[in-house]
């Protein structure tokens, strides 16, 4: 007989009771299939962990390859900028040579020509004089002027030919300096080029090994993974940086409102504040530059940390003191090192796109006792 409840039919003993054995029977079977699944789930986390941790390797390898072409570029171009400054200097040093050769030549042409004349009138002077002794009887008061008149004559003559050997050495000294000055330019000139192929070649890599970075963070998970752990990087810097510096310095906070800008005619690509990506906000600004634009430190201080970081470039961290920093990033080369000193409007780097950016800026940065602040409100208007 059925009972009805909840409206529904309850089964017989019968059919209960097979239910129970087939039950029986089936949950060694969906035990096992759930160790099986559990197992194949472990497997799954393991080879995820394991890809994660690859990628991680990877990652690193590409930023390190990433760091090793940033400083060859930075000191192909260092070398670059110098060979190119000598060179001016050569070009204008063999200019101002060839001028003075030119003037001691005619000066030489001078001297030749005045010698020339004393040389006549002495072998004149000399020939009338004995002949006068020998032939006319003149009185000795007028043969002693005569005599007086050849000596002054001979002693002119002297003095020409000095003066003529003096210029002719000269010259001479101008034209071993000159080859000199050209063969140093010939040098220059190759290792110019040499260094510009560095660079080129340099630029390449870095330029590969930029896109396979932003293909292993490509996703926004993997980008603001990147970024936070640029910001850990950067604490830990600005960490070291502080406890190493202990020269006492007046700070910025008189400045406020007053700073001047660390590059000139810079175009704002991000601005303090703005979203980064995920919650994440710029802790500084982005100003776009032309590649080679000096970079000037904002006011004097010390530099406390002058190196390649990862996310940041080459970049320079100065402390001014009483917990103030400003900060330099994405830049191409540096001109200063850890430990110097630097004044407001002293150039300590040049704009570049270091850190794997795309374009030519700087990365600019003020923190007070290791927060970072609106630079705007710093800099003037």
């Amino acid at each position: 007989m059925n009972i009805s409840f909840f409206n529904k039919p309850i089964p017989s003993r019968k059919f209960v009771t097979t239910a129970i054995v087939c039950l029986t029977f089936a949950l060694p079977l969906i035990a096992h299939a759930n160790d099986a699944e559990l197992k194949g789930m472990k497997q799954e986390i393991s080879r995820q962990s394991s890809v994660l941790s690859k990628q991680k390797k990877e990652l690193s390898s590409l930023q390190s390859s990433l760091k090793k072409y940033e400083l060859s570029i930075a000191n192909a171009s260092k070398k670059a900028r110098n060979a190119e400054r000598e060179l001016a200097a050569v070009k204008r040093s063999i200019t101002e040579l060839k001028q003075q050769q030119s003037e001691l030549t005619q000066q030489q042409i001078g001297q030749t020509e005045v010698l020339k004349d004393l040389l006549v009138n002495y072998y004149l002077i000399s020939r009338n004089n004995q002949l006068s002794n020998v032939l006319s009887g003149d009185d000795v008061t007028k043969i002693d002027r005569m005599t007086q008149y050849a000596q002054r004559i001979s002693e002119a003559q002297v003095g020409a030919i000095s003066q003529l050997e003096f210029t002719t050495m000269q010259l001479k000294e101008k034209e071993v300096s000159l080859l000199k000055q050209q063969q140093r330019q010939s040098e220059l000139l190759a290792q110019y080029k040499q260094e510009k192929t560095t660079l080129q070649t340099s630029q390449n890599k870095r330029k590969k090994t930029v896109s396979s970075i932003k293909k292993r963070i490509s996703n926004e998970n993997g980008y603001l993974n990147e970024l936070q752990q640029n910001e850990k990087r950067l604490k830990v810097a600005i960490a070291k940086a502080k406890a190493s510096n202990n020269v006492p310095m007046d700070g910025i906070a008189r400045q406020k409102g007053r700073l001047p800008w660390p590059i000139s005619n810079a175009k704002t690509l991000h601005s303090f504040g703005t979203k980064q990506t995920g919650q994440l906000t710029w802790k500084g600004m982005v100003l776009a530059s032309e590649y080679g634009t000096p970079v000037k430190a904002v006011d004097s201080g010390k530099v406390v940390f002058a190196d390649w970081l990862r996310g940041y470039g080459l970049m320079v961290l100065i402390d001014h003191g009483k917990g103030d920093m400003t900060l330099y990033g994405y830049n191409q080369s540096l001109m200063k090192k850890e430990g110097d000193k630097v004044q407001a409007g002293e150039t300590i780097a040049v704009v570049g796109d270091s850190g794997g950016q795309d374009r030519a800026s700087l990365y600019f940065e003020i923190r007070r006792n290791s927060k970072a602040q609106n630079p705007r409100s710093w800099l003037r208007r």
